[in-house]
């Protein structure tokens, strides 16, 4: 027994500093929950001790990102170079990200009419908790890890969404998202037990080399053999991993529990969902497709790795097509501002998955054209959302009311309500000079760029441009027609009074929005491109670290030797950046890691 002790592998300090943001989200829902036991329960209270520990923890990733800023890291794991889980460039933005939005919720909560409250200390455990599940999704590229997080920030939301005990539709829709939940998550578990039955590894680096190049033959003659039926074993896998990832996003046909959760939970609940878990998802796919497009110590052309995922680009693709375009239809007949911003919100998820649908290779040291749009593209709808959702939350506690009749007359009733409104929704649209229409803007770049360059996908992503316009064209219906509401028609009702706390926060949203799309436009550009480079790339293993491999068969001899881009090869770029490694003295597989 002792000796078993003794072999057991335990993180250095080196290795937890690195992930220091988490372990502050930790400490943070432990001090939530024994605060009670030495002092009253009382919102503010935990309240205040949310924002001190989302404080740390965004110090410590400002630290983070120091270190990360030239490359991404792996750590905490007993294989070194593995990628259990790891820090870079865009899991940093995605912390500094939810940790705000957590500040900001907790703000719209304090906001709010205290009376009545349930249980604060149990409200914030969850909101924490899910929280640090989502920070997780980002920051792995282990299939098992990946489980786990999705499940670490999907449970404490089924909670939040039926944390009102006394609301019927809030216990309904909790029901239908703990249903949908259950299914998507043993649809992905399946999808994750055939990709590792079948190529046997858990490392989404790994896996990227074997689908571009094959396994090692058996014989050890050097050749590398793709098994028959790999390519449908591979198609049905990655359906069910992105199916769990589709229900976290909300993307058509998962988002079925989307509407009546939004509707039936408390608006700060609402709210969060609305962003965070969106955010959450579209993270771990970017992490997962750019993985797969770009295969760590593969001397192929990146055209061929393209070609092989050439159908996953289209399945997201028509996905996201189909989601954008159902959320903006569905959103037309809505009388209740939640529902409508719900369906809002999956079309939005539409518009984000359009960057999955990018696989172009891209040179280290330059941001990736999809990353970039999609991180800018979030820092500006959670200020639209808060916005929207903020108004929302503010007329409903004092009408009692969440349908567009609430919004009749706002501009006369309440004007430092009406306009930030309106502003909100215009940007949603994506209308000039709003933020809403800058990142739109550059997203659709994006995929021009793309399409120009990726010869497999050209048509696909041009097709996605026309549907991102036509579908900006539908949603101005709705957006307008609670523009008209609040200014052009007036039924007599009273003034509302609003906290001032309140419209300092759907304020300040409208300024963010404002500014973001006149003078800080170019701070937000470089700030995303920032957070788009330098992404984390796995390590080469021994197998595959040989330029000289024999090609998998059925695979023409002239690609063999040949690489369009120096850096699929592990070392051999003059700008590759060195990956820092737990216990840098001992490398992986005779070779340094290399990141984008």
């Amino acid at each position: 027994m002792i000796a078993a002790a003794g072999s057991f592998w335990f993180p250095s300090l080196d290795d937890l500093s690195r992930f220091s943001p988490e372990l502050a989200l930790v400490a943070t829902i432990a001090a939530v929950l024994i605060a009670p036991l030495f002092i009253r329960r009382s919102g503010y209270t935990t309240a205040a001790i949310v924002l001190i520990g989302v404080l740390v923890a965004c110090a410590l990733n400002s630290a983070v990102a120091a270190r990360v800023a030239a490359g991404g890291i792996t750590g905490l794991s007993p294989e070194r170079g593995a990628t259990m889980l790891l820090t870079d460039n865009f899991a940093v933005f995605f912390k500094f990200f939810l940790m705000l939005f957590v500040a900001l919720v907790t703000a719209l909560w304090l906001i709010g009419p205290q009376q009545g409250r349930q249980d604060p200390p149990e409200f914030f455990t969850l909101l924490v908790g899910s929280a640090l599940g989502m920070a997780l999704m980002v920051s792995s590229l282990n299939l098992l890890m990946l489980l786990l997080a999705v499940e670490m920030a999907s449970l404490p939301s089924y909670a939040l969404a039926g944390f009102n005990k006394r609301s019927r539709p809030g216990a309904e829709g909790s029901l239908k998202y703990v249903v949908f939940g259950a299914v998507t998550s043993a649809i992905m578990l399946y999808g994750i037990s055939l990709l590792y039955g079948y190529y046997g590894t858990l490392d989404v680096g790994e896996l990227a080399r074997i689908i571009a190049i094959g396994k090692p033959a058996a014989s050890g003659s050097g050749e590398y053999v793709v098994a028959a039926g790999g390519n449908l074993i591979l198609a049905i896998s990655l359906f069910g991993l992105m199916v769990g990832i589709g229900f976290k996003v909300s993307a058509v046909p998962f988002h079925f529990w989307c509407p009546d959760v939004f509707e039936g939970a408390e608006i700060e609940v609402t709210t969060w969902l609305s962003v965070a878990s969106k955010a959450a998802g579209l993270g771990l796919l970017l992490r997962v497709v750019y993985t797969l497009a770009h295969p760590g110590g593969v001397a192929l052309p990146p055209s061929q790795i393209v070609h092989v995922l050439t159908p996953l680009a289209w399945g997201i693709g028509i996905i996201a097509a189909i989601t954008c375009t159902f959320g903006n239809l569905a959103a037309f007949r809505q009388t209740n501002i939640k529902r409508l911003l719900a369906y809002s919100s999956i079309a939005h998820a539409g518009y984000m998955l359009m960057a999955g649908a990018i696989l172009v290779h891209y040179t280290p040291g330059t941001p990736h054209l999809g990353l970039s749009a999609v991180v800018a593209y979030l820092f500006v709808y959670l200020f639209m959302n808060l916005g929207a959702f903020g108004v929302a939350a503010l007329l409903g506690w004092q009408t009692g009311k969440h349908t567009l009749d609430a919004f009749t007359g706002l501009g006369r009733r309440a004007p430092w309500l009406a306009v930030p409104m309106a502003v909100c929704l215009f940007s949603l649209t994506g209308l000039p000079p709003l933020g809403g229409f800058v990142v739109k803007y550059w997203l659709l770049v994006a995929l021009f760029d793309a399409g120009a360059a990726a010869q497999a996908t050209t048509t696909l992503l041009y097709l996605l441009i026309f549907v991102a316009v036509l579908n900006t064209l539908l949603s101005l219906f709705y957006y307008v027609r609670v523009v008209r509401e609040m200014f052009l028609s007036d039924d007599g009702q009273p003034v509302v009074r609003a906290p001032f706390g309140g419209l300092a926060l759907v304020n300040a949203c409208a300024v963010i929005l404002l500014l973001t799309g006149t003078l800080l436009i170019g701070l937000l550009k470089d700030r995303a491109d920032g957070y788009a480079t330098h992404m984390f790339r796995p390590a080469a293993k021994t197998e595959y670290a040989d330029q000289s491999f024999p090609m998998p068969r059925g695979m023409t001899r002239e690609t063999e030797h040949r690489s369009e881009s120096p850096s699929l090869v592990p070392g051999t770029p003059a700008d590759a950046l060195e990956v820092e490694l737990i216990g840098a003295d001992r490398p992986v597989g005779g070779h340094s890691a290399s990141c984008g």
